[in-house]
């Protein structure tokens, strides 16, 4: 069982990575641009950041087992469609629903793993290994991704999961136990219709705006639809008896600054390494296989690192860590604004591995104290909302920094050029939030214990 629901969350983090590998061949045999690119990462993860919350309320409400076996037969199912798309509009489509699948599986295969391991002890080990092939997939995923492509074409990242899919789903009937949390809050349909339309339309408006033009009335009438989506979203969630985002939460300080930042966090790295494999292959001409080692340090750097942050924190304090994490993926960075087609790969590799450990060492202490600023019985909430806001993030990096991109060239700069405002303006901003990080990132003040009341000296009294 434990090997089971562990091998579905590989293949999600596998996918994270395996396609940033790939764009390069997409973008030559789909005859698409940067804004195609753009959707075929956004419409995916944009579906889990939004679908993530309420796939863990899903799970506990109709079942883990159910809830982990639809969402890996999605997944699966997507992956195909994916493989076999003769067009970008059908592999965008194929993306969205590998995101559903996904925002399914991924909390489904953790509430598995709780659920079947109540020893604190036993259900630790459980974690770690999920955790452990978590990271596997995110390393594996630049080099696989550089394998397939190169051999085989871009449709082979998608076709390799389809076996794990098989696997899982005959194993799962098998060995799954079923669970269920009778306790489990309500569905918030509403608050997870505005929620996916309102980022979804700002996406839009962000990645097509460089095409279409700023000023145009459909870009103009995006933002516009945008806002009153999310504006709506916000007043169902303050009237909702049990909101997908509670907004009470956000009256916390601890936790409004570790979400703020944990989306900086998925800005800046996913709208960076979007452009990781673009720049080996269209600056420096390196093969698509070349490529995908080539970005290996960055993802190695976060396997080998995040596992030390949450003991780190543990021991120097939230602030201390993210800071100083913060700030080192910032100042890499922006050393990246720097590299060059005639760059020597000894030259950029360090860089790229200085980004990866920045970034490591923020995300577990973030969630930490998010989790640190909520009662007890919301941790599992507080840790959802921690990755809705990080992925919530990624979805805006990509669509902003491909817009910046686009204003570059539109003024006549290169590709090259617009990658270097792409990495200086992550690295501003993610330093912007290490400054704000270290003034306010603050676990709520202990209260200080009752002075303890003197007991009169008795023996200081006459006795009559």
């Amino acid at each position: 069982m434990l090997v089971v629901a562990c091998l579905g969350q590989f293949m999600v983090l596998l996918d994270n990575t395996i396609v940033g590998a790939a764009l390069p061949d997409m973008q030559r045999r789909l005859d698409t641009g940067l804004t195609g690119l753009q959707w075929i990462v956004d419409a995916y993860v944009l579906l889990v950041a939004m679908l993530l919350l309420s796939g863990g309320v899903f799970a506990d409400r109709f079942g883990r087992k159910r809830v982990y076996l639809s969402g890996v037969a999605v997944f699966t199912a997507a992956s195909v469609l994916c493989s076999v798309a003769p067009s970008v509009g059908w592999l965008v489509a194929g993306r969205v629903l590998q995101g559903v699948g996904a925002a399914a599986l991924s909390p489904a295969s953790l509430a598995l793993l709780v659920a079947a391991h109540p020893a604190p002890q036993a259900r630790v080990r459980a974690i770690g290994l999920w955790a452990g092939l978590s990271g596997i997939g995110l390393a594996a995923g630049p080099v696989a991704g550089g394998v397939l492509s190169q051999a085989f074409g871009w449709p082979a990242i998608f076709l390799v999961n389809v076996p794990i899919g098989v696997v899982l789903l005959v194993a799962g009937r098998r060995v799954l136990t079923e669970s269920r949390n009778p306790d489990a809050r309500a569905l918030d349909i509403p608050g997870t219709i505005l929620s996916v339309l309102g980022v979804g339309t700002l996406a839009y408006a962000l990645i097509e705006g460089g095409s279409r033009g700023w000023t145009s009335p459909v870009i103009l009438g995006g933002f516009a639809a945008a806002a009153v989506l999310l504006a709506a979203f916000v007043t169902i969630e303050r009237r909702h008896p049990a909101p997908m985002l509670p907004p009470g939460l956000f009256r916390q300080r601890l936790f409004t600054v570790s979400n703020s930042a944990m989306t900086v966090v998925g800005f800046a790295l996913m709208g960076s390494s979007f452009f990781f494999s673009q720049f080996f292959v269209y600056v420096q001409g390196s093969s698509i296989l070349r490529a995908g080692l080539q970005t290996l340090p960055a993802t190695l750097a976060m396997v080998v690192v995040s596992p030390f942050a949450g003991r780190l924190a543990a021991r120097y304090g939230y602030r201390s860590v993210v800071t100083g994490g913060l700030a080192l993926a910032g100042l890499g960075l922006l050393t990246l604004g720097g590299v060059h087609a005639d760059t020597g790969y000894a030259n950029v590799w360090w860089r790229l591995a200085t980004v990866g450990v920045g970034f490591a060492l923020t995300m577990s202490p973030l969630t930490g104290a998010a989790i640190q600023a909520v009662d007890p019985q919301e941790g599992g909430l507080a840790s959802g909302i921690s990755s809705t806001t990080r992925q919530i993030g990624a979805v805006l990096g990509v669509a902003v920094l491909g817009a910046v991109v686009r204003a570059r060239q539109s003024d006549g700069a290169s590709f090259e050029a617009g990658l270097d405002s792409v990495f200086l303006v992550a690295g501003a901003v993610t330093l912007a939030t290490a400054v704000c990080t270290g003034l306010w990132l603050a676990g709520p003040r202990p209260t200080p214990a009752p002075a303890p009341q003197q007991r009169p000296d008795l023996s200081a009294r006459r006795t009559p």
